[in-house]
């Protein structure tokens, strides 16, 4: 096959079920400023989502054009968005063909799986993969014996259900795959004996350009019914497992006795909210424990900012989470799970705290000091924003992005570099 020279311009087509390009703080906040960041620079991008809050069939924004295939009159909602993509994909490629379809998630899988005769490379997140459910049990584990073997059994079976289940296919399609952090590399190397070679790190963060710190809400406090001397915790959860929560709320039971000044707001929604409730009252926390069921994502930030602490125990994603590097932008001391891939970013003890997520007593001390004033948590406040604001710099990011999609279709062989 002779090779073509590798295009300076690039037609980069993107696909995700969810792509909000309004909102901040949300699962793929960090998409747009990628997407943004290409077109400025002269690459051709185009997006294809399932559902807009604007309910348009296509919205076209600094440069990108970005279909919802679940919207307007001609919409292809009853097809799975697997099918949508790839019907919208092969009609798109057929105008102007596309060198490279990126896929979030497992929507371009069908694409994927024909991109030989499309003549496009194919790249993918990690996130299509199951691998978060690998990090969930492994953050499950405690220092007993007993609990390493079970966690060694459950994360093997695990495992073998998702790769054969259906990473090992979706795999074998991609020309690179897309990590935000060193853990995930190792875990697609070892486990799923994908080649490092073609694996590429890029650290996907939100956009920090209008993190300004900002003051506390007053209005907001008054609204929570909190005193104006509280001390307060923040923690984010989508509900879903109670026993991820479990620990935070055991360490809060420590914590409410000896400052009797100090509140938890934990916010979100979801299936287990009534049972969340349940264990708070138990635990006799019923007037300590705010809990504020769903934030349109605008406000999340005001909470965050409200907090002196902001926790994030979670482990069932494998990427960064948007809320976490706000709370360090804000300044916020910030207590993580040290089997996430904040873990990457925090250095213990200096711009934040990592924590075995099942470990109440160390919890329980780390937020009564921090309560106390006997840490210096402005300093630590200001070494995290200084990190995230160095760490996940746009441009970089962009510029990064566009290396690996290079590198990617030099890897297919159809291109040869000029």
């Amino acid at each position: 096959m002779k090779k073509s020279r590798l295009p300076e311009t690039l037609n980069i087509c993107l696909t995700s079920y969810r792509f909000p390009i309004l909102s901040r703080a949300t699962d793929h906040g960090f998409l747009w400023p990628i997407a943004r960041g290409l077109a400025k620079e002269g690459h051709k991008v185009t997006v294809l989502a399932a559902s807009s809050p604007l309910k348009k069939p296509e919205v076209v924004r600094d440069g990108v054009r970005v279909f919802f295939l679940h919207e307007g009159a001609k919409n292809l909602s009853h097809l799975s968005f697997q099918m949508a993509v790839r019907q919208r994909f092969l009609q798109l490629h057929k105008e102007e063909p596309f060198h490279l379809l990126h896929s979030i998630d497992k929507s371009g899988y069908r694409v994927g799986a024909r991109k030989e005769d499309l003549k496009i490379a194919m790249a993918y997140d990690v996130e299509a993969t199951q691998m978060s459910q690998l990090f969930a049990i492994l953050a499950m584990k405690q220092d007993t014996l007993g609990s390493m073997l079970t966690t060694a059994v459950a994360t093997a079976y695990k495992f073998l259900t998702t790769y054969y289940g259906g990473d090992r296919r979706l795999l074998s399609t991609a020309d690179g795959i897309f990590v935000t952090n060193p853990e995930q590399r190792i875990i697609l190397e070892r486990y799923y004996l994908y080649p490092d070679y073609h694996t590429y790190t890029v650290p996907y963060g939100i956009e920090l350009g209008d993190l300004t710190p900002k003051e506390k809400s007053l209005e907001l406090r008054k609204k929570l019914g909190l005193p104006e001397n509280a001390h307060v915790a923040v923690t984010i959860t989508d509900m879903t497992e109670v026993q991820e929560l479990m620990p935070l709320l055991r360490a809060f039971e420590k914590v409410a006795i000896k400052k009797p000044n100090s509140y938890l707001i934990v916010v979100g929604n979801g299936p287990k909210f009534k049972d969340i409730e349940f264990q708070v009252l138990n635990l006799a926390l019923g007037n300590r424990v705010i809990m504020t069921g769903a934030v349109p994502s605008t406000e999340i930030e005001d909470y965050i900012v409200l907090g002196d602490v902001f926790v994030n125990m979670g482990s069932r994603t494998t990427g960064f989470e948007p809320s976490t590097l706000e709370a360090m932008a804000q300044k916020k001391v910030v207590l993580g799970s040290e089997v996430s891939p904040i873990a990457n970013i925090i250095e213990d003890g200096r711009d934040g705290f990592l924590l075995r997520p099942a470990d109440v007593e160390s919890m329980s001390n780390l937020l009564v000091e921090i309560f106390s004033g006997t840490m210096p948590a402005e300093e630590i406040g200001e070494r995290a924003r200084q990190k995230v604001v160095d760490l996940f710099d746009t441009q970089k990011m962009v510029q990064a992005t566009l290396e690996a999609y290079r590198k990617i279709l030099l890897s297919t062989g159809m291109y040869k570099k000029h």
